[in-house]
């Protein structure tokens, strides 16, 4: 079976848009973790590597003394875990993973209460994930 050049060509093009994805992905996060910490949420974002070349981070975000969320990225993929009392509640990646992320910068956004933000911006419900549950 002969491979056609267009697949050939595809195959580096699918990795350079990867690699932005995720230089956009550790900007945000690093965003994400300064708002958090000025509004007083403990939050960190460590870089991998020497930090200009975005290859990836690491997110920590403790949402109360006892609930922590981590996001990963890295050139190796993406991930969102969600833990309670130092047990794993939620565990996604890709797609699923940077979505939990945005419902968590939509909820922390607003000064409001985590269920009425969720409610108020016409999320459905709670989030999928568990952040928001007492």
């Amino acid at each position: 079976m002969m491979v056609t050049s267009w697949v050939i060509a595809m195959f580096p093009r699918l990795a350079e848009q990867y690699r932005s994805v995720v230089q956009d992905l550790v900007m945000s996060l690093q965003a994400l973790a300064k708002s958090l910490q000025e509004r007083r949420i403990a939050a960190t974002c460590y870089i991998c590597g020497d930090g200009r070349d975005g290859h990836g981070a690491s997110f920590v975000a403790n949402l109360d003394t006892r609930h922590m969320v981590r996001f990963l990225v890295s050139d190796f993929g993406i991930s969102w875990v969600e833990s309670r009392d130092g047990h794993e509640l939620v565990k996604l990646e890709g797609a699923e993973a940077i979505q939990e992320l945005q419902r968590l910068a939509q909820v922390l956004q607003s000064p409001d209460t985590p269920s009425k933000a969720s409610q108020s911006q016409g999320l459905p419900g709670r989030p999928k994930g568990a952040f928001t549950r007492s």
